[in-house]
């Protein structure tokens, strides 16, 4: 679909009548459905002026070379840098600022008691510069105990509320530190956008392009929305909205008064994946079911030496990684190896008994806690692989491993999350053995897929073009079965007819 001289298909074709007839669109937008050149075509079917507000930079430049001139692309953040971002450029050149004066600025003096545990100066000061950050994603308009963080070893109701009253009053105090011309904490670039959306701007444009409307930041949700003057039209895939546990909302169902339509075939692999793909989006709900191209030869199949290989955790992609060292190959981590470093040196800090500032370990004091944590207590079973990880090979090889990873372009093996992997593609892909097939409960209630574990194994199994290695995804046919009439799947009920999908919310570690 990179041609621009295509042939509109028969969704597509009802997708630029719909937008020429006027109102508010959602277009789902399945995996591969050829999105860009349809929003591509949108635009070359109108004089109007429009925008395009694209997830990211690369994205944004991508479409610069291909759009329609009467359609401008950006990105959220360059459009509230033109408005307000300029006047704070010198902030932006600042360095950082270490927690301890992040502490000493806003006068923490000394440790607090949250529960049994006790957090230093230093660890207030970083609870408190993430809640302004998640302050400054939302659509809020001052920072209250909501922005407040769940941490490993402060989750309980009793913990969360006593963090609420401490670092609430806290984070209003850095926000207005952040802000002012001479602030002395560091102003980043979510600053100058949550500045621009407070101030209710109005777009230059009589209709706007919403990309990724899945995975939206709540700030620009609240500023696009706030659009009346324009025609908007939101694009994205809402089996793919991964990313809720890190704030981002799903705008396709958020957007007033909108007609809903769909680009369903897939011109990015063929039947045998889309096939595959639909039993997740079965299990996810919704009326989207993929179609493959045909011309595109893709298989099920086991794969020795694939392309890549996607985990569901970094734990996974440590062991991925390790094994392709081992066997010689060279090793390139999506995103490269700076997380799991992170973790093995808090690890070895950890085994010193000196803490970590590594903000999922924080509230441990000793490696051991750790271990307890992730063996026998249920919030902490995404731990318990890293850990048993950690223990088997020792911290200092896993960052021996790190050093020894290379760049993409020269890899003989990517290993990645699934998380890290959306948006990618690959010839060939291997679905590794950490994606947990659900276990019964302990009062024999069926076992259930999570909605958020079901959206992450479709974005797992959808980015392969040629050959897909299933693996750890393929106990999903005990999930869904094969309708005889048409066809299509349906997913098992239990015995009062509920189905195998539940809505537990997911994280990746």
């Amino acid at each position: 679909m990179s041609d621009r001289q295509f042939q509109p298909t028969p969704e597509q074709e009802k997708i630029r009548d719909a937008f020429a007839g006027g109102g508010n669109l959602v277009i789902e937008a399945g995996a591969g459905s050829g999105k860009t050149s349809t929003l591509r075509l949108i635009g070359e079917s109108t004089r109007r002026r429009g925008l395009y507000v694209a997830y990211n930079r690369a994205i944004a430049d991508d479409a610069r070379g291909s759009f329609p001139s009467n359609v401008a692309p950006s990105t959220a953040h360059s459009l509230a840098y033109r408005a307000v971002g300029r006047q704070y450029a010198h902030r932006l050149k600042g360095p950082r600022v270490p927690a301890r004066d992040v502490a000493r600025i806003l006068a923490i003096t000394g440790p607090s008691r949250i529960g049994d545990a006790m957090l230093a100066p230093e660890q207030v000061a970083r609870l408190v510069t993430e809640t302004v950050a998640r302050y400054a994603r939302s659509a809020d308009p001052e920072p209250t105990g909501w922005h407040v963080p769940r941490k490993p070893g402060l989750d309980s109701d009793a913990q969360l509320a006593e963090l609420r009253a401490l670092l609430a009053p806290l984070a209003r105090k850095a926000w207005r530190e952040i802000i002012s011309p001479d602030g002395r904490l560091r102003f980043e670039h979510d600053h100058y956008l949550k500045l621009w959306a407070l101030s209710r701007p109005q777009l230059p444009a009589e209709f706007i392009l919403l990309d990724e409307a899945q995975d939206a930041n709540p700030v620009i949700l609240d500023v696009v929305t706030a659009q009346q003057h324009a025609q908007l039209i939101a694009v994205g895939d809402r089996a793919q909205a991964i990313y809720g546990w890190r704030g981002a909302v799903d705008a396709m169902d958020q957007f007033p008064h909108a007609t809903l339509l769909q680009l369903s075939r897939s011109f990015r692999f063929g039947p045998a994946i889309a096939d595959e793909a639909n039993k997740w989006l079965t299990l996810i709900g919704g009326n989207l079911q993929l179609t493959g191209s045909r011309g595109v030869p893709s298989v099920l199949q086991d794969l020795a030496s694939p392309d890549t290989v996607l985990c569901r955790t970094n734990a996974g992609v440590i062991s991925q990684a390790m094994a392709g060292i081992a066997d010689r190959k060279r090793v390139a981590v999506v995103g490269g190896g700076g997380e799991i470093l992170s973790l093995a040196e808090a690890a070895i800090q950890l085994k010193a008994g000196a803490g970590t500032t590594h903000p999922e370990l924080m509230a441990f004091r000793t490696w051991g806690e750790v271990q307890d944590h992730a063996e026998n207590d249920a919030a902490g079973s995404d731990l318990k692989v890293l850990v048993r990880l950690i223990d088997q090979h020792g911290p200092e090889a896993i960052i021996d491993m790190t050093y020894r990873l290379v760049d993409e372009r020269h890899a003989d093996l990517i290993v990645s999350t699934a998380h890290k992997a959306k948006g990618r593609e690959w010839p060939s892909v291997r679905i590794a053995t950490d994606f947990r097939e659900p276990a019964e409960t302990d009062d024999g209630t069926e076992p259930q897929v999570s909605a958020p574990e079901a959206m992450l194994a479709y974005v797992a199994v959808t980015r392969a073009r040629l050959a897909l290695d299933r693996g750890g995804l393929a106990w999903v046919d005990k999930f869904v079965t094969r309708e005889e009439d048409d066809g299509c799947f349906a997913p098992t009920t239990g015995p009062a007819g509920t189905t195998a999908v539940s809505a537990a919310p997911t994280a990746a570690r």
